[in-house]
């Protein structure tokens, strides 16, 4: 076994990895807030259609495994397309996106949920009894501070996003796995090139673990002064 060699030659590709695995992921995670706070809204929602549609949409991602999921967009959305556009074809980064974001999307909408739940509604009957409009009450008073209290758990979800990154090797993303993959393939060095790779994702996930439970402290902190 030799550690420092598999890491000299293995690190252009390792870099490149990690960049593509740090990028799908921030994008998506990024996404999916939009998508878990849509689902979240419409979940809450007095008509009974945007509920169903919600329920759904969770029960669906949150009931089915996610390589699943990514050989259903990468494969299957492009057999559909290609009926009216032969030309269609949908990339790996694409697909990848797509997967992640509608994966964290259904476990954010819950956590924004169990948020707004938390925010006191003592406030949202203040606003009412103001004559706020409940759209203006949400936005303005009830958001914000589910958002504030919700944190910590966006920042697990990242942690659980870059970690599923990995499950996209089977579409052939050029992800940290995928690489190492390709490495071990050609080299058969398999043991020194996944405890590299395992330790990038340990070094990674450290830091925002750390960033998490700084959070965490800051919010109870800021709870407690109130």
């Amino acid at each position: 076994m030799d550690f420092a060699l598999v890491f000299k030659q293995a690190w252009p590709m390792i870099l490149e990895g990690l960049k593509v695995t740090l990028e799908i992921s921030l994008l998506s995670i990024a996404i999916g807030m939009v998508i878990g706070l849509i689902s979240c809204l419409m979940g809450l929602s007095k008509i009974k259609i945007l509920n169903a549609i919600s329920a759904v949409y969770v029960w669906i991602i949150r009931g089915t495994p996610m390589i699943v999921q990514a050989f259903i967009v990468y494969y299957g959305i492009p057999i559909i397309v290609q009926q009216f556009n032969p030309a269609f074809i949908i990339s790996e980064f694409l697909a990848g996106t797509i997967t992640l974001s509608l994966n964290a999307g259904a476990y954010l909408s819950e956590i924004f949920r169990s948020g707004i739940q938390a925010v006191d509604p003592g406030q949202i009957e203040a606003s009412r009894s103001l004559g706020i409009p409940s759209g203006k009450t949400m936005f303005k008073v009830v958001l914000p501070q589910a958002f504030k209290i919700t944190i910590p758990s966006i920042v697990n979800q990242f942690i659980i996003t870059i970690k599923d990154t990995s499950i996209l090797s089977v579409i052939s993303l050029a992800e940290l796995c995928n690489q190492a993959k390709q490495y071990s393939a050609s080299t058969y060095r398999f043991f020194e090139i996944y405890i590299i790779v395992g330790l990038c994702y340990l070094a990674i996930i450290s830091l925002l673990m750390i960033l998490s439970k700084y959070v965490e402290k800051k919010v109870s902190y800021d709870r407690r002064k109130k």
